[in-house]
């Protein structure tokens, strides 16, 4: 086979080049009326200009030579024979259904991950990359690159609405902690529920045969309401704590200060409606991985109800005597575990997914 590859490079680098540009042996050189003919080698001055008495031929090319030479059945075996491997890589790590295998998804991540390096350490602690790669990793192994977006959709949107107001609420004393920076607590607090649903739509795709008895779409509305819960969250408390201009307890109703677990304000619930929405819009209309409409609608429901529960969990158990391990990380859990299994019962008995 190598001999035939030889063949193609020296058609495209040798033959095609000769063919195109072959010089004349001779050239004739006009003067006054009279005509002499000029070895090619010969040199002339004309206008303080000097020109070489070699004459390049552009002859035209013959395509249907070369593209006779290269549809012949053995070069054109030993081109597929060439193209073919990273093709089939290609299907395999781009596949729209998932299941991709694990050395192509950590190879994709890793280039990705340290090519945007500059820009994800100042989102990421060094021990948060590393779990944002472990986490990236399984996501494309899933769900495949459309899955991941949607991942990587929530972390820059949470970023985004992060910084704002920043520097207010960091003389308030209500600032996330290290500048914003997500650490490995933050990373499985918010996505360990998706990377749950996630493989089991991975599982469901894979054997043909619903997963507890749901379907994949079903845990893939599921997995986009994690997310788009967890956004949602963000959104809420950031935009409430920059903006939020009557902040008062879930519980009691009583006004509280900005930043009080369990607190809610108008601006911060209308920025909790348009987070999740977001998240489930994109994951629509844009990689398709909820297939209708109505599962946007589902998606975005169970968001803005499950943040609704999570600032309740806030007033009631959070930062209580006892309740040491109701860490800000596992409040977070239990929020996009309670949108995705709202998303998993109206998917399943609403949509019929």
């Amino acid at each position: 086979m190598v001999k035939h590859v030889f063949s193609v490079v020296i058609v495209v680098l040798v033959l095609i080049p000769a063919r195109a540009f072959s010089p004349l042996s001779h050239r004739k050189i006009i003067s006054g009326s009279s005509q002499s003919t000029q070895p090619h080698s010969s040199v002339m001055k004309s206008d303080n200009r000097i020109f070489s008495a070699t004459e390049i031929n552009l002859a035209p090319i013959d395509y249907e030579q070369i593209s006779s030479f290269l549809s012949s059945p053995m070069i054109s075996a030993d081109i597929n024979s060439l193209l073919s491997p990273w093709s089939n890589i290609l299907c395999n790590v781009f596949q729209t259904s998932g299941n991709v295998p694990f050395i192509p998804s950590l190879t994709v991540n890793a280039m990705l991950f340290f090519s945007l390096r500059p820009k994800l350490i100042t989102m990421l602690t060094p021990e948060g990359f590393a779990h944002s790669l472990a986490l990236g990793t399984m996501l494309w192994m899933t769900l495949g690159w459309r899955g991941w977006t949607v991942c990587v959709l929530y972390l820059f949107l949470g970023q985004l609405v992060t910084k704002v107001g920043f520097a207010e609420k960091e003389a308030m004393g209500i600032a996330e902690k290290r500048g914003g920076r997500r650490g490995p607590e933050n990373v499985w607090g918010s996505a360990l529920t998706g990377v749950v649903c996630a493989s089991a739509a991975a599982f469901s795709v894979r054997t043909g045969a619903p997963f507890l008895g749901l379907s994949s779409d079903v845990w893939i509305l599921a997995y986009v309401t994690s997310l788009a819960t967890k956004i949602a969250d963000t959104f809420a408390s950031e935009i409430g704590k920059a903006y939020g201009k009557t902040t008062f307890l879930i519980t009691t109703l009583k006004l509280v200060q900005p930043g009080t677990e369990g607190a809610v304000s108008l601006e911060g619930t209308l920025a909790s409606a348009v987070g999740g929405f977001l998240l489930s819009i994109y994951s629509y209309l844009v990689v398709g991985l909820i297939p209708t409409f109505q599962g946007v609608a589902v998606a975005s429901f169970s968001a803005f109800v499950a943040t609704m529960f999570e600032s309740l969990i806030g007033a009631t158990m959070q930062e209580k005597e006892g309740l040491d391990w109701m860490t800000n990380e596992v409040v977070n859990f239990f929020n996009t575990l309670i949108g995705a299994s709202m998303a998993l019962l109206v998917g399943s008995i609403i949509l019929g997914y």
